[in-house]
């Protein structure tokens, strides 16, 4: 099967800061974000966010994980982070990959149930398949892509986004 590099690591660093720069000027006047990353690649990408945040401004960014089953999300959904930690904080949801919008969609429905200040969401790669009224606020990279293609987001030694 070939494998094609969409980003390679320095590409996908570019990508962390630019939107780590987009969350910091919606968030400017905020003193706390959340960066709520679902796991496993969604809160990789949050922790490198917060890595970069810290380096541009004096925001306190504190992580949430959050934990679901991707392919029955309208289970149960686990945060690291009680609701009063994030009850009336400026949130952005963070996911490697926006493929039907299933995973974040549920993502948002969890945190509706306590007073937010802001709410946004970011995503390394939006693949535009939506299947929900979801959209990404920041994004690393669109993509045109047919539904049958997959996008692998590698994180580690070899950083990467390759479509196969």
């Amino acid at each position: 099967m070939q494998q094609d590099i969409i980003l390679n690591h320095e590409q996908i660093q570019h990508k962390i800061k630019r939107i780590a720069y987009q969350i910091y000027e919606t968030n400017v006047n905020e003193s706390e974000v959340i960066l709520a990353g679902i796991a496993d690649k969604g809160y990789i990408l949050a922790e490198r966010l917060q890595k970069e945040l810290h380096s541009i401004s004096d925001l306190k960014i504190q992580l949430c994980k959050i934990t679901m089953n991707k392919l029955t999300p309208f289970g149960t959904i686990k945060t690291s982070l009680s609701e009063a930690e994030y009850s009336n904080k400026s949130i952005v949801l963070v996911d490697d990959v926006l493929n039907t919008g299933t995973s974040l969609i549920y993502g948002v429905n969890h945190f509706l149930t306590v007073p937010l200040k802001r709410f946004k969401t970011a995503v390394l790669v939006n693949r535009n398949h939506k299947k929900y009224p979801v959209k990404a606020d920041f994004k690393g990279v669109s993509l045109s892509t047919s539904l049958n293609d997959h996008i692998e987001v590698s994180f580690g030694s070899t950083d990467m986004v390759s479509l196969t």
